[in-house]
């Protein structure tokens, strides 16, 4: 039961996005074959579906390894580049034409924070921190830190509103 909860931990997040619900579905089935060596082995045969259905047949490239949270919605999917070594935290939402990743080969990869929704068409590159609830418009390119609570937009990506919460104690 517990392994089946880890597979459909994105499912009610899909809801009504039935694409998202299959990308989401196989995608932590891969995940899970990641967790032993072993099973990696064993699991082979579906690994190697996973990357040529998903990546060129369907054109998203979210490799089976990637770390991700809890929740992640996929909204479309076409031309969705996440690169291997990113993370990205629970809640989150990926759209079309998205690329994640490194801005130089062998570079870092962004982590993403938590509730963090990302615009289609959106570049996110380098080694750069998003903080949680952040909201990228459409058609940014995202190149450096992104403080918590804000929504970016732009080419280069810039603030155009932030809220700062204040953590008083009576």
């Amino acid at each position: 039961m517990r392994r089946f909860n880890f597979l459909v931990q994105d499912w009610n997040r899909n809801t009504g996005n039935t694409k998202g619900r299959f990308v989401t579905f196989f995608f932590r089935i891969g995940n899970a074959c990641c967790t032993s060596r072993i099973l990696k082995i064993i699991m082979l045969p579906y690994l190697l579906f996973y990357r040529i259905f998903f990546e060129w047949i369907l054109g998203i490239e979210l490799p089976f390894n990637t770390k991700v949270g809890r929740g992640l919605i996929i909204y479309h999917g076409q031309s969705l580049v996440v690169h291997k070594n990113v993370v990205i935290g629970d809640n989150c939402i990926l759209r079309h034409s998205t690329t994640i990743g490194n801005a130089r080969s062998g570079g870092q990869c962004p982590r993403i924070g938590n509730n963090v929704n990302i615009g289609s068409n959106t570049c996110i590159l380098g080694a750069i921190k998003i903080g949680d609830n952040v909201v990228i418009g459409a058609g940014s390119v995202v190149v450096k830190d992104i403080p918590c609570n804000s929504v970016v937009a732009g080419n280069p990506a810039r603030i155009i509103k932030s809220r700062i919460f204040l953590n008083t104690e009576l």
